[in-house]
């Protein structure tokens, strides 16, 4: 028996050294780095809690990070999670083509991040993108997508979710071929209708799916980066700033490493907030099968 024990911790070690020298060790380096005003062209000194004071007190573009990374995923979650469900019902069935337009919908989730992004911001360009040229050819002047203040989030919000929809949509359609036929067939006999089935069945059903897409997405939106940094850069201003977006700017622009370490604990603290309110909430909405 204790043969066997060595042999488990011999091969759970390195995942056991990785995760504290990668993860853990420089987490909680980063959290004592906040409490320090610190960069590359000052010697390092203790500030206590002036960083996390400064966030919230002094620092107006962190308030706008703030509201931009909010309205990021108000308008990003819902339909992330309504969409790709929406698709799932109707590609979960097997009818001709219905391969195709399921490789049609997850190809985006599959292709780099910086590829899309690229891909994206000359789709989007205002004189020669595809886009504005199609609407030119219908005699509408075509709008500035990514150099608009009011239009410059949403358009990333398109575009992230045209990424993303791919892997929840396979996550629902796995979801909904997992459900037990009888449940459809004793409604049947009852003369249960189409919507009722659905509302009644199928979403406590699936439940557990929507729960796991609604955790993982809504993390996902709080620390997007990639799309913010490539295609508008923060632009114009500060209307797309997000948090991360705003770390990288203050630890690898302006080098103030001690005050990014505390955006990012305050991000990581609103994160594992908002999950263990979602964590906490499931067992009222969250049906699993006995």
């Amino acid at each position: 028996m204790k043969t066997e024990k060595w042999y488990g911790l011999m091969f759970i070690s390195p995942m056991v050294v990785g995760y504290c020298v990668f993860l853990l060790g420089p987490m909680l380096m980063a959290f004592a780095m906040s409490f320090t005003d610190w960069s590359l062209i000052r010697e390092l000194s203790f500030v206590g809690f002036d960083n996390y004071r400064k966030a919230f007190t002094a620092d107006p573009v962190f308030m706008t990070t703030v509201k931009n990374t909010l309205l990021y995923s108000i308008g990003f979650v819902p339909p992330a999670i309504l969409i790709p469900l929406g698709l799932a019902l109707i590609l979960k069935g097997k009818f001709f083509g219905v391969g195709f337009f399921r490789t049609a919908v997850f190809t985006p989730y599959v292709i780099p991040i910086v590829v899309w992004a690229i891909l994206w911001k000359y789709i989007l360009q205002t004189d020669n993108g595809l886009i504005n040229s199609l609407l030119n050819t219908l005699g509408i002047q075509g709008p500035a997508w990514l150099y608009n203040l009011s239009l410059a989030l949403p358009t990333l919000i398109v575009v992230s979710l045209l990424k993303g929809l791919g892997m929840n949509m396979i996550i629902f359609i796995t979801a909904l071929n997992d459900v037990p036929k009888t449940y459809y067939e004793a409604a049947k006999i009852d003369g249960v209708s189409k919507w009722k089935n659905f509302i009644h069945v199928t979403l406590p059903l699936i439940s557990p799916s929507i729960f796991l897409v609604s955790i993982l997405t809504l993390i996902g939106s709080l620390k997007v980066f990639a799309l913010v940094y490539v295609m508008t850069d923060g632009g114009p201003g500060t209307s797309t700033y997000v948090f991360v977006y705003y770390i990288y700017q203050l630890a690898f622009k302006i080098y103030e490493f001690g005050y990014a370490s505390a955006i990012a604990f305050i991000l990581f603290v609103i994160i594992l907030s908002l999950t263990l309110v979602q964590w906490s909430v499931r067992k009222r909405w969250v049906h699993y099968e006995q």
